[in-house]
């Protein structure tokens, strides 16, 4: 892949351990907020001025509910961030995924030892993939190695490349297949790929004859009750209360392109959510707590794998992230051309926290929005 792409791909639907990568270099604003004894306001405070157009979080605990906002929803006017706004949740739709593949495992329908063939015959072929060889619990570990699909949609990659084809409708099988045509990326251990996650809601709708967006709806979102939180298809809009999105596309030329509208189908099991903060805690909490998964399954994803940061350890479909309070909690960062976010619970799920901005932000951005979720899901309050 060429290295500017390699770098425009960092802003699209970016993994977690590059994430906290670009935290742990991102300068004084991570080291500000960790340890600091601030509120909630000083923290999302803390964020914008690292250079987000607009900022939200809510922090969620027993009896307790805490939101705070700043910045603007849209660019040069005076409009507030909206309170309980919608926004494109990007990768932190994995563990929505992840979460209806381990209930059918918990239901005897598939295994996670069951190989990507068994579901998918002829899939994964080709340049050195093989779904032979490969199984769902890898897909969800991101432990397949199988190449990354999304630097090759041209919307995601450029200003002209977004106003061209924002548009444009992808199904899941015609990613996969342009993903065939990349060579099978070498070496062992934890690498990164939203193929992964498109491969399984292709199982997934294999496996119960309805389709990835059905299942998401009936598992998670109804039953949780989760208001704010839309499967949009091919639907380009940000339906309800929201707050524009804009990216630079990586040239670092200020707010950028306003990106709101956008086919979200390239990121199909992998990251075309849209929700809203407090429908993500309530995801959260019901998810640690015990009350999507069986104890067997919840106990398969939050037995985790080592990334390249020494600090983060993935599960499936859930990372896990030390503490600069000692222990660690579990969550997923997301991102989208513009909306950037982070979530995720204590261990239990007993306290939970979401921070999202609508716009690429500074170089200190990232690290300003994990030093917040360290702070509010500590083990011991300051």
């Amino acid at each position: 892949m060429h290295a500017s792409k390699r770098h425009r791909h960092g802003l699209l639907a970016t993994g977690l351990a590059s994430l906290l990568l670009a935290a742990a270099s991102a300068g004084p604003a991570a080291a500000t907020g960790p340890q600091g004894t601030g509120t909630l306001q000083q923290q999302v405070d803390a964020v914008h001025d690292t250079g987000a157009v607009g900022v939200f979080a809510e922090v969620t605990s027993p009896g307790s509910r805490d939101s705070a906002r700043a910045g603007t929803a849209r660019a040069g006017t005076g409009r507030p961030m909206p309170w309980n706004g919608r926004f494109r949740i990007g990768s932190a739709t994995k563990p929505f995924t992840a979460t209806v593949v381990l209930q059918l495992v918990g239901e005897g329908r598939l295994s996670l030892e069951d190989t990507v063939e068994e579901w998918l015959p002829g899939v994964v072929r080709g340049n050195g993939n093989d779904g032979r060889l490969i199984t769902v619990r890898q897909l969800l570990q991101h432990t397949s190695h199988i190449p990354e699909v999304l630097p090759e949609v041209p919307a995601l990659n450029g200003a002209d490349g977004y106003r061209a084809e924002r548009f444009r409708a992808y199904t899941p099988e015609e990613l996969v297949a342009t993903a065939m045509r990349t060579p099978r990326v070498p070496g062992a251990g934890w690498s990164y790929s939203n193929t992964n996650y498109m491969l399984a809601a292709m199982i997934v709708q294999t496996v119960t004859h309805r389709s990835w967006a059905h299942e998401v709806r009936s598992r998670i979102i109804r039953p949780l009750g989760l208001g704010g939180t839309v499967v949009p298809g091919t639907f380009p809009l940000v339906p309800g209360p929201h707050a524009q999105a804009y990216t630079a596309f990586g040239t670092g030329a200020g707010t950028g392109t306003d990106v709101t509208v956008l086919d979200p189908s390239m990121a199909v099991g992998s990251g075309s959510l849209i929700s809203t903060a407090h429908d993500l805690n309530r995801f959260y909490a019901a998810l640690l707590g015990g009350r999507l998964l069986r104890p067997a399954q919840l106990d398969e994803m939050r037995t985790t794998v080592p990334t390249p940061d020494a600090d983060v350890r993935y599960g499936l479909g859930l990372g896990e992230i030390a503490s600069t309070c000692g222990g660690s909690y579990f969550g997923h960062p997301g991102n989208l051309l513009g909306y950037r976010t982070w979530g995720g619970a204590t261990q239990d799920g007993s306290r939970t926290a979401v921070v999202y901005v609508n716009s690429d932000g500074g170089r200190e951005t990232q690290g300003a929005m994990t030093a917040l979720m360290d702070q509010e899901l500590c083990r011991f309050r300051p």
